[in-house]
């Protein structure tokens, strides 16, 4: 007896320090998130240089990582909260249907004595004392058949709580995974950035600055056509506006593509939320990607090829005006270069020096209400 005493109060110990080794992990992470993302906010603030790019790639993966850590064990903490739920919940539903059954099975018991007079006991009593017993076997019977009730409303409530608590944490549970999904994600990106970041600058400061001044100039050329351009006049919803082209090169443009960008005001939006659902071919995530949920028509024939989406990119880390983020989609098409306007709007034209001795030529379209969509590099 005393060697299982034992045994239990040590296995009691372990599992106290366990406990509390998980809690210092857990609080560690989150302190180490913390200082992570505080050295992020530091470096966006410091001079544009390549060590710091990528001092901030691997800050945004190392934490990025943390936080896939972090969720995976909230995750399997929820797993085993749920999974001793569900044994609480088969334990009080079991508990409930014996309670149920004895209730049923005195119910026609508590109606017969219900229906039995107190004269009746009286006349079938031998003496006052016989008399008395009755009378206090059946207050004592009508406790216990209170208690009975009273226990089964208990047993309903907990296990309807403990029910509603099992489906709160499933509910906390799965929009972790979304969480995690999303993080993994992300982490997929960072990395593909960093990559994409040392292949494209060979690890050299001067063609690191060279490709955001690029960046930089095709911006600032596309503010510039919204004050002088020329209004070419309205266009209808699939009217052709222009040709695919190279123009920006090689100042700002790599090769013939149409980049394709929206504005509210003075916003860029995912243009996927404008342009109709539609499978290209994803250059960028590889495969077949099915895409949009609006309206408009894609500017491009099919079939499409996107070779770098709006957002985070692999190439994005160079646009450090839109705090990285590639601001449209970059596309072409394998069945004709022929740009269509994707929806009804005022059509403009501009030719902007991009560069030391580039022109990019720019359409856009006014669609009313503040939205306008951009055309860059056309012939």
């Amino acid at each position: 007896m005393r060697t299982l005493l034992r045994t239990v109060t040590i296995l009691l110990l372990l599992l106290l320090v366990v406990s509390r080794v998980s809690a210092q992990t857990a609080e560690q992470n989150e302190k180490t998130i913390q200082e992570l993302k505080d050295k992020i906010s530091s470096l966006q603030t410091e001079q544009n240089t390549l060590s710091k790019q990528i001092t901030l790639l691997d800050s945004q993966i190392k934490l990025t990582e943390l936080q896939i850590g972090s969720t995976e064990k909230k995750i399997d903490v929820l797993e085993n909260e749920i999974g001793e739920l569900a044994g609480e919940i088969s334990r009080l539903e079991d508990l409930k249907t014996k309670r149920l059954e004895l209730v049923l099975h005195r119910i026609p018991q508590s109606y017969k004595r219900a229906s039995s007079s107190q004269f009746g006991w009286l006349l079938f009593s031998d003496n006052f004392s016989e008399l008395l017993t009755r009378a206090k076997y059946l207050v004592q019977v009508q406790e216990e058949d209170t208690t009975l009730y009273k226990q089964l409303q208990l047993t309903q409530m907990n296990y309807n709580e403990r029910r509603d608590v099992r489906e709160a944490k499933k509910l906390e549970q799965e929009t972790l995974r979304k969480t995690l999904e999303k993080h993994t994600k992300d982490l997929a990106t960072q990395k593909k950035q960093k990559q994409g970041l040392l292949d494209q600058t060979k690890s050299s400061e001067v063609v690191y600055q060279r490709l955001l001044a690029q960046a930089l100039a095709e911006k600032q050329a596309l503010e510039r056509a919204l004050v002088d351009s020329v209004k070419v006049g309205p266009v209808k919803k699939g009217d052709p506006i222009a040709l695919v082209g190279n123009t920006g090169f090689p100042g700002c443009s790599t090769g013939a593509h149409l980049h394709f960008e929206v504005r509210q005001g003075s916003s860029w939006v995912d243009p996927s939320s404008y342009l109709s659902n539609k499978t290209v071919k994803d250059e960028q995530g590889g495969g077949d990607w099915t895409v949009g949920s609006g309206s408009w028509n894609w500017p491009l024939s099919d079939t499409i090829r996107l070779t770098q989406h709006f957002g985070k990119t692999p190439w994005s880390w160079r646009y450090g005006y839109s705090g990285g983020i590639h601001t449209g989609f970059d596309m072409i098409s394998t069945g004709s270069e022929v740009i269509r306007a994707p929806a009804d709007g005022d059509l403009y034209s501009s030719s902007q020096s991009c560069g030391t001795s580039s022109v990019i030529k720019i359409k856009y379209i006014e669609h009313g209400g503040g939205l306008i969509s951009f055309y860059l590099h056309v012939q």
